[in-house]
């Protein structure tokens, strides 16, 4: 299977085109995360609290969806492990939702395990690609892994109340500005 650059250009003008059009909404998106990323890292136990809350909530209905449409299709093959996923759903959303603080503590130790996976393959990755020109800049992305990795873990059960929290804040501030920039940038070329 082949691209077709003509249509990989087509595509990137048309992305363009949106963004030159509509640089005013990508704009107020961008201030509305700078700002719900401020107030995450600026009180990170109510942006835990709320990540925790959204999340049950997603899992709640996506089990109560999934256990409907199972049953409407109890003759498919799977039923049983279709059945089993969506009470699971059901179970961990309904979890979440109850005893919140100790689903942020659930929460907390599976982000421990995604820094310590992510950066011990970041290092791996990093050390295989050692004659690469900056392939340090690699290392020290998974070694900052770990790091945090044992920081959150050094700081449990409380660290469970601000690291979602601070995390999910810092990236809403990166994606905030990141929009901003590319409105402006957008209004720019218009």
């Amino acid at each position: 299977m082949s691209i077709d650059p003509g249509g990989i250009d087509k595509a990137q003008a048309a992305v363009e085109t949106a963004l030159r059009e509509h640089w005013k909404l990508f704009l107020i998106e961008g201030i509305v995360l700078l700002i719900l990323g401020g107030i995450a890292v600026a009180v990170p136990p109510l942006a835990t609290l709320a990540v925790t809350l959204v999340l049950g909530w997603l899992f709640l209905i996506s089990g109560v969806i999934g256990l409907y449409t199972t049953w409407m299709m109890r003759t498919a093959p799977g039923f049983w492990w279709s059945l089993v996923s969506a009470a699971l759903a059901i179970l961990v959303g309904g979890m979440l939702l109850a005893r919140p603080v100790t689903g942020a503590v659930s929460l907390t130790l599976v982000l421990i395990a995604f820094f310590v996976i992510e950066g011990v393959a970041s290092i791996m990755y990093a050390t295989s690609h050692r004659n690469t020109p900056r392939w340090g800049w690699l290392l020290v992305s998974g070694i900052v892994d770990l790091v945090l990795a044992v920081m959150i873990f050094a700081g449990l059960p409380s660290a469970a109340a601000w690291a979602i929290g601070l995390l999910v804040g810092i990236n809403m501030i990166f994606g905030g500005a990141a929009l901003v920039a590319m409105a402006l940038g957008a209004r720019n070329s218009a």
